[in-house]
């Protein structure tokens, strides 16, 4: 089933604009535009991503986040001719999960789309587990708790995603540009080497008797192994 895109611009040309964009990359999508119309639209077409603009007539941008804030899993890129960071951050803080800043290229949209919607699949898919064990190792997701053997491991957040995607997935093998993707998102600008990073300080913190769950495909990128 095609994934469902809602784009909502009070500026037509641009609207219009980026649902052609979406139709060509084999999404549907329709747009409005105004805040009080995506109101209604939302539960109508019930999307899977919205492309957000925050200056909307009547109802802006914010507004429509608030009153969205029972989405469930639905993701949002705000669009906004503004460079204010404290709008960007009030727009985070209401639930938007990226933003884009006008003008920009349809190009860098569609790519922070698809790492948007790839987020949503993985963070969809370990919602449906509560707990994953491999190995002597206790991952508790709704908790983010993880125990290796009997000791509670002091994981930051970003430590935690990248031991429990893996995990969730023994012998599947992701690359490091994968990895950087699903985890920290188009939004990082930093380098591949922050996995690389990440993975050894895991290793570390899970101590000797576990780090050999998280292996290395030399070329490739990294594994969790049963």
């Amino acid at each position: 089933m095609k994934q469902r895109i809602l784009v909502i611009e009070d500026e037509k040309s641009i609207a219009d604009a980026i649902v052609y964009a979406m139709k060509r990359e084999g999404f549907t999508a329709e747009a409005v535009y105004d805040g009080e119309e995506a109101l209604k639209k939302f539960d109508l077409f019930k999307p899977d991503a919205m492309i957000l603009d925050i200056m909307l007539p009547g109802i802006n941008g914010f507004e429509v986040l608030k009153r969205l804030e029972s989405r469930n899993s639905v993701g949002i890129i705000m669009l906004t001719a503004k460079e204010d960071i404290v709008d960007k951050v009030l727009g985070l803080e209401l639930g938007a999960d990226d933003y884009i800043t006008k003008p920009f290229d349809m190009r860098e949209l569609l790519a922070r789309l698809r790492s948007l919607l790839r987020r949503l699949q993985v963070k969809a898919g370990s919602q449906v587990q509560t707990e994953i064990q491999l190995d002597g190792l206790m991952l508790n997701l709704q908790q983010r708790k993880a125990v290796a053997g009997e000791k509670l491991l002091d994981l930051t957040p970003k430590e935690f995603d990248l031991l429990a995607l893996l995990a969730a997935n023994p012998e599947r093998v992701y690359t490091r540009d994968q990895l950087l993707d699903l985890i920290w998102g188009m939004e990082y600008m930093g380098g591949t080497r922050t996995v690389d990073i990440h993975v050894q300080r895991v290793r570390k913190k899970l101590g000797p008797d576990y780090s050999d769950i998280l292996q290395t495909i030399h070329g490739v990128g990294y594994k969790a192994s049963i």
